[in-house]
């Protein structure tokens, strides 16, 4: 179940704080519950972040060393910083990604979406199949990103690349070989983060000059690298995969009935990239009536507390709009809750806008598959094609 609890069936009964053994012994208290996932997140004291980051698999000594060569260290910066420094290192990117800001680039992401969906109409309007995922969510988030903070000089690809590289060496169920071939793909490309948090400009450059020591400045490109871009375009890819089979809600959103954002939401809860998020016990305490001792390591489910029936009124529904279908966690809570969150919004909402038209009716070839992995669903493609007309006799 540990790492695959994206793909465990709604609905099926689960107690709401549980012990579980990963795959290398490790046990962990896994939380289920709404209000008790919030409680964890909202309680930086008590449950502090210090594990987020930490790989799941433990890393070889042979992994260690390449790492090592490449100077890679990850110091708590953002998303496993739990000390002083959070607040001013979160600030800082929380500008970079400021509301304002970021909706100043919906109308150059609608238009390279609208350029993008009249290409893969016509195609599959000629009976060709299209990979959503490669065609158009893969990109995107990358692309805003880079026109918001400014990133370093390197081919899209190459950073797609780290960025899968980077969720699965931390994240998944690992061998040494495997563990092996990741390291020194991530540790390459972390030498092109830390030129850059050397030299380069936008938020690199506002980091320096708020003070902030240069592996500060690499983890903060690195974690938005890896949670801010690749998570997004996971999710837009679900959303999508998710809306083909959703016709009364493609109906709502033709007609205007349904809106989008009310979409976007249902999607975060139902379909979210990121299903799980750690912790750590700072101390004795209890948690649910269950005892948890200092030390342990507290895996919240968050995709499993999105469908909390405490919470949302059909759990296992797509209802825009539903009663409890903001109240998702998709994004965290308390002070390290995701600092992009708007920034997926509206990316979001710009893909579901511009390409839920051409979801009517096509038939899906491949669905998104998503590997073994704690917190990450990382789908690989969603192909889709649309049939054509009968010929009259």
């Amino acid at each position: 179940m540990l790492f695959r609890s994206w793909a465990q069936a709604p609905g099926a009964p689960w107690p709401d704080v549980a012990r579980v053994a990963d795959h290398v012994g490790v046990e962990h208290l896994v939380v289920t519950r709404h209000a008790l996932v919030r409680q964890v997140l909202t309680d930086p004291v008590v449950y502090r972040p210090d594990n987020a980051l930490d790989a799941v698999t433990p890393v070889p000594v042979a992994a260690l060393r390449v790492l090592t060569g490449h100077r890679f260290r990850l110091p708590p910066t953002l998303a496993n910083n739990g000390g002083v420094s959070h607040p001013g290192i979160r600030a800082v990117v929380a500008d970079a990604l400021h509301p304002t800001r970021v909706a100043a680039q919906r109308p150059w992401l609608t238009a390279l979406v609208r350029e993008r969906v009249a290409t893969i109409t016509a195609a599959l309007d000629a009976g060709t199949p299209v990979d959503l995922y490669a065609e158009l969510a893969a990109d995107l988030p990358l692309l805003v990103l880079a026109r918001l903070v400014e990133l370093p000089e390197a081919p899209v690809g190459v950073v797609k690349e780290f960025a899968r590289a980077a969720l699965e060496l931390f994240w998944a169920p690992l061998d040494g070989e495997r563990q092996l071939a990741l390291a020194a793909e991530v540790g390459r490309f972390h030498r092109v983060l830390r030129e850059f948090a050397a030299t380069g400009g936008g938020l690199a450059a506002e980091l320096r000059a708020a003070g902030h020591p240069p592996d500060v400045v690499v983890g903060a490109l690195f974690f938005l690298l890896v949670a801010g871009q690749e998570t997004t375009s996971q999710f837009l890819t679900l959303l999508l995969h998710r809306l083909a089979g959703e016709p009364a809600v493609l109906a709502g959103l033709r007609s205007g009935a349904v809106p989008v954002a009310d979409v976007v939401e249902e999607g975060l809860r139902l379909e979210p990239p990121i299903v799980t998020w750690r912790r750590v016990a700072a101390v004795d305490t209890t948690l649910g009536g269950t005892a948890v001792a200092a030390g342990s390591s507290i895996v919240l489910w968050l995709a499993r507390a999105g469908r909390d029936p405490a919470a949302v009124a059909a759990p296992d529904e797509f209802r825009p709009g539903q009663r409890g279908s903001r109240r998702h966690l998709a994004f965290g809570a308390g002070t390290h809750r995701c600092v992009g969150d708007q920034l997926a919004r509206m990316e979001a909402a710009v893909v579901v806008a511009e390409t839920a038209p051409l979801l009517d009716g096509v038939t899906v070839v491949r669905p998104p598959w998503c590997p073994d992995n704690l917190t990450f669903r990382m789908p690989d493609a969603f192909v889709v094609r649309r049939p054509r007309p009968a010929r009259s006799a």
